[in-house]
């Protein structure tokens, strides 16, 4: 077998390393990151992670929960509403472009549902971080296990609307844990 060493091949031209460059991904990439809409239903980029594009995106979603957090609750559940309906046209729009359904790249669904879930966050025993962490890992249980109507909303709805209930559903989920687990310490 005769291999030839890198040093053996000629070096690549400016338009074979630009053809190189232009991979399927990035295709893709700049598909969906066309419009404002991309950006936002793709999660600020955070959705194109490699692996857990979900559970980076629930995390990425925790930054901004830093500063919603602050609002008087009606001021939080104005935001909610808004921030879904915008999820529920930026998807639609990222869906119509790229035709794909709930495509794992849009992950806005995973901060709807993420800021749903750590509402009214309790204070109860212990730091705050591991209140954080717990309603983090409810989320990101009831978004993977999907029980009914996780479940139904995530095989039955389509389109932007479908890709934003289901995990809006799993965050009520974990909303409702954590505040029965922060009620009962706090009894």
């Amino acid at each position: 077998m005769n291999e030839q060493s890198p040093k053996d091949h000629p070096p690549l031209s400016r338009d074979e390393v630009e053809e190189l460059l232009e991979a399927p991904w990035r295709e893709f990439a700049r598909s969906v990151l066309s419009g404002v809409d991309g950006w936002i239903a793709s999660g600020f980029g955070s959705g194109f992670a490699p692996i857990a594009s979900g559970t980076v995106g629930s995390a990425v979603a925790l930054l901004p929960w830093l500063l919603l957090r602050e609002l008087p609750s009606w001021g939080y559940l104005t935001v909610l509403v808004v921030a879904l309906g915008v999820g529920i046209w930026a998807a639609q729009r990222v869906i119509d472009r790229i035709h794909v359904q709930d495509p794992g790249v849009i992950v806005w669904d995973e901060f709807i549902g993420q800021w749903m879930a750590l509402f009214l966050l309790p204070a109860g025993p212990g730091p705050f971080w591991a209140w954080v962490l717990a309603g983090f890992l409810l989320f990101r249980v009831f978004d993977v296990v999907k029980p009914w109507p996780v479940s139904w909303a995530d095989k039955r709805v389509k389109g932007g609307l479908g890709t934003m209930l289901d995990d809006l559903f799993a965050g009520i989920y974990a909303f409702v844990v954590l505040q029965a687990v922060g009620w009962y310490f706090s009894a």
